[in-house]
């Protein structure tokens, strides 16, 4: 994961850092597939197709620098996309290969993500849009 400063005024970015999405002791394959910020702006979150995982990082509101908060099971394989409520409560992870979408809830002060046990099987799920 990449941060980067914005200049609006010059219409540039700036590397601010990079941090990877995977544990220091993780070893297979993986690919990222899909990024969200909360609503409140504090926290990011990526999929990560391989170690099968939402990774979370709190963004500092200053420097929008980024630290590692959690990495947490999508409770299936090869998660693509994901979708967090407009409140900000819920994230929903899209399994592809394991059919089914799992619902997380997330804590609005700490961005850390907790299984709520409520899951749904659709075949092949790739993209979730919430309306």
């Amino acid at each position: 994961m990449t941060a980067f400063a914005f200049d609006a005024r010059r219409a540039t970015l700036k590397l601010l850092h990079s941090v990877s999405t995977l544990p220091p002791n993780y070893a297979g394959e993986n690919s990222c597939a899909d990024l969200h910020i909360s609503p409140s702006g504090k926290f990011l979150y990526g999929s990560n197709r391989g170690h099968e995982s939402i990774v979370v990082f709190a963004i500092d509101q200053r420097s929008g620098r980024l630290t590692f908060v959690q990495h947490e099971s999508t409770r299936g394989k090869t998660p693509r996309n994901f979708a967090i409520d407009p409140t900000g409560t819920f994230l929903l992870a899209a399994n592809q290969d394991s059919d089914s979408i799992v619902v997380f809830r997330i804590d609005a002060a700490k961005g850390r993500l907790t299984p709520t046990g409520q899951a749904a099987e659709v075949p092949a799920p790739v993209c979730l849009k919430l309306l």
